[in-house]
């Protein structure tokens, strides 16, 4: 491959908005762990799994309004 066709980059962890998203994560964490108890980061864990199985289960809110969509005209 041409290494010309790609022109050097800094990488992501230079992007201005990759900066601002890894101060929020950090400070959600810290917000957290002071002031959230840590039983209650189980139980979102928990919801995240379960989340994640629908969603590659059953896809996304656009998929699955579009299934939805589709079978409710197959009725009309």
């Amino acid at each position: 491959m041409n290494s010309s066709l790609i022109p050097p980059h800094g990488g992501y962890r230079e992007l201005k908005s990759f900066q601002h998203a890894e101060l929020v994560y950090d400070c959600t964490v810290k917000f957290c762990d002071r002031f959230i108890d840590p039983r209650t980061h189980d139980l979102l864990d928990q919801q995240l799994r379960q989340l994640e199985k629908a969603f590659l289960q059953e896809g996304g809110f656009t998929e699955r309004l579009y299934r939805a969509r589709t079978t409710a005209r197959r009725k009309e």
